[in-house]
């Protein structure tokens, strides 16, 4: 029996049964389409966080306190230990292929108002006019140090005037004082913060160190009290950022103020945007497999859908099964019919699952408000799973069909 033969018959016996070959297909089409969305919005999720932090920060090293048991990306900074004195600062900008050194502190505060409204907001981050740069600046400018100056991200326009917020004054409570400051420019992220490149959805309000940030420690290298901060972001020449991340390894190690100030079980910790980057995508790759092997738990239960329909097929075909025997059809061709049947109700299920599976893909991505990312190696691997899972089910009932007697067929009733 040829192959166009085969597949003629094998199309006409799923046709003859049509509820229960589409009840069949649809549980192939709901294991491969379920692997197809997580796949895609876990690629999805990962350009999205990954590209934002690559793109942004590409030669950014930060420099942040961490606990030493533990290692992965969502405990980088996690104690919030008070470590890099202004000596540090001062130090890390004399590197070699250092263009920047941006400190980080947070100011505690009581209540913002403007325009005689009160808007929830409890801490400001203190920075240095160098964390703003004419990429990010979307209204106004960055501020200068030793002013009353403040900056906002968009979020945080979006509460007080939008855009219009540029140029009026905010009294912030700061320990228990109420201070004036100006509003000189509006921000869509900044450089040096590991959060730059993550969205604009939090409000945020940013300081200048002078005459704001006033957290201060005891210096072990010159003996008097300094400033303190949590997390300090070196800005390197892109040419030489390995370079400058050995050089601030090894002054973190051997010269620092943070190295004598390190309390037990916290150590310093110094990582590129590149480091970081690959830690991310381990941890959502790692996240992405694991929800993605429990959908193809509904491609097994695809599988055995296939092979019932298969055996009862062959149950209902016995006499068909003796008739084509006693006519000449060898046990191959019996087996070949059979076992089309059940790679054509699997291809099916891959027609249909793959583009039901990338449009519901595509409306999580959007509902996530993240970009659509093509998983391609789920994609083929959900598809080739789709033929391969047909062939395996069909292949019982396939030789056991090949191996029914043509007498006892033709008695079968």
């Amino acid at each position: 029996m040829d192959a166009a033969e085969t597949l003629r018959i094998a199309s006409r016996s799923i046709r003859a049964h049509r509820l229960r070959s589409a009840l069949t297909v649809l549980g192939m089409v709901i294991g491969i389409a379920s692997v197809i969305v997580f796949a895609t919005f876990g690629a999805s999720v990962q350009a999205e966080v990954v590209g934002g932090i690559g793109d942004t920060n590409a030669n950014n090293v930060f420099v942040v306190p961490a606990e030493t048991d533990q290692g992965g990306p969502g405990d980088f900074g996690a104690t919030g230990a008070l470590l890099f004195t202004q000596v540090d600062v001062d130090d890390l900008r004399d590197i070699e292929g250092v263009r920047a050194v941006i400190p980080q502190g947070l100011v505690p505060l009581s209540s913002v108002t403007y325009d005689n409204r009160t808007i929830g907001q409890n801490q400001a981050i203190a920075t240095v006019p160098e964390t703003f740069t004419g990429n990010y600046v979307v209204a106004g400018r960055g501020f200068r140090s030793n002013g009353s100056e403040l900056v906002i991200n968009r979020a945080a326009a979006d509460q007080l005037a939008g855009n219009d917020t540029v140029g009026s004054t905010v009294q912030l409570t700061i320990s228990g004082e109420r201070r004036n400051v100006t509003v000189v420019g509006i921000v869509s992220g900044t450089r040096g913060g590991f959060s730059a490149g993550f969205g604009d959805d939090t409000p945020q309000f940013y300081l200048p160190v002078d005459p704001f940030y006033t957290t201060r420690a005891r210096s072990p290298s010159i003996g008097a009290d300094v400033k303190v901060y949590p997390q300090v972001t070196v800005v390197a020449d892109p040419s030489r950022v390995s370079d400058v991340k050995r050089s601030v390894e090894t002054y973190m190690t051997e010269e620092s103020d943070a190295a004598q100030r390190l309390p037990e079980g916290v150590e310093i910790r110094v990582q590129t945007s590149g480091d970081i980057v690959g830690e991310i995508e381990e941890l959502i790759g790692q996240i992405t497999r694991f929800v993605t092997g429990i959908a193809v738990i509904s491609l097994v239960v695809g599988a055995i859908g296939i092979a019932n329909i298969t055996l009862v097929s062959v149950a209902e075909r016995t006499k068909e099964i003796g008739i084509m025997k006693a006519v000449g059809a060898r046990n191959r061709d019996v087996l070949q019919m059979f076992l089309t049947e059940a790679v054509l109700l699997g291809a099916l299920g891959a027609v249909v699952g793959v583009p039901l599976g990338l449009a519901v893909g595509w409306a999580a991505t959007a509902y996530a408000e993240v970009g659509f990312a093509l998983a391609t190696d789920w994609l083929l691997f959900s598809v080739a799973m789709g033929l391969f899972v047909g062939a395996v089910a069909g292949i019982y009932p396939a030789w056991r069909a090949s191996k029914v007697d043509p007498i006892d067929a033709l008695r079968y009733e």
